[in-house]
């Protein structure tokens, strides 16, 4: 495919992208990014609640879901100055925007769930 002719690059947060998708991947792509935005759905969680609803995800991979979500605007964090520290994440107007994308794709994955694998038949 060539994409010579008709090129539209993208710029968002001083970096370059050079198709939508590319950029939204960027943003919400992987595993742990789409759960995060998808345990968000309800409102703000603490901390320690969300990790717990991100059955399987490491310490250092929670954090860096986080830090990469909240540095591209998808998710805002509350930090409360209390003992101990109170952490709270919530989406932010960018994060509730892809929501309707996020639960597509989840209606999407529940709907594979009727279906049979070739080898069970």
């Amino acid at each position: 495919m060539d994409n010579q002719g008709n090129k539209k690059n993208f710029l968002f947060q001083g970096k370059e992208y050079y198709c939508s998708l590319e950029l939204a991947m960027e943003l919400i792509g992987g595993k742990w990014k789409t759960m995060m935005i998808y345990h968000l759905k309800d409102g703000a969680a603490r901390s320690s609640e969300l990790q717990r609803s991100l059955h399987g995800i490491s310490n250092k991979m929670f954090t860096q879901t986080a830090r990469d979500l909240e540095r591209n605007r998808i998710i805002e964090r509350t930090v409360y100055p209390v003992i101990p520290p109170k952490v709270e994440y919530k989406l932010s107007e960018l994060g509730l925007s892809v929501l309707p994308v996020v639960l597509d794709i989840a209606a999407w994955a529940n709907s594979l769930g009727n279906l049979t694998p070739q080898s069970e038949k």
